[in-house]
């Protein structure tokens, strides 16, 4: 149990790192709080959500997997390198798509309810 603890703990400590030092992890974290409570007053079905919630974990894990690749990078060099301005490059880019993937789920499940919402509004005025 004191491995499992010791574990947990030091996955906590570098969520932390990661919010702390990386204004995308935030940014992320915020849009996807908004999307949940939009979800949420919109009475969104449970697979709906479930696929919302998948996505923006999903980005989230990325941003993670980003900022682990560019700390080992910057661990081994110091200095401008081709490779290693690829490699950070390269897993920018899988933030990139994931967080395309994740709009696309969002306007595929909160896009319908959103138009009506916003119908139904301007048939008020």
């Amino acid at each position: 149990m004191q491995k499992v603890l010791f574990s947990l703990k030091n996955a906590c400590i570098g969520l932390r790192h990661c919010f702390c030092t990386q204004r995308n992890m935030v940014v992320h974290a915020v849009i996807g709080a908004v999307v949940l409570l939009t979800a949420f007053y919109l009475h969104i079905p449970l697979t709906g959500m479930l696929f919302l919630l998948t996505a923006i974990m999903a980005v989230m894990v990325t941003e993670v997997l980003n900022t682990a690749l560019e700390q080992v990078i910057d661990l081994f060099t110091t200095e401008r390198n081709y490779f290693a301005q690829k490699a950070k490059d390269l897993a920018a880019g899988a933030v990139l798509l994931t967080s395309l993937f994740a709009v696309v789920v969002g306007l595929c499940i909160l896009g319908p309810p959103l138009l009506e919402l916003f119908r139904d509004f301007l048939l008020l005025y």
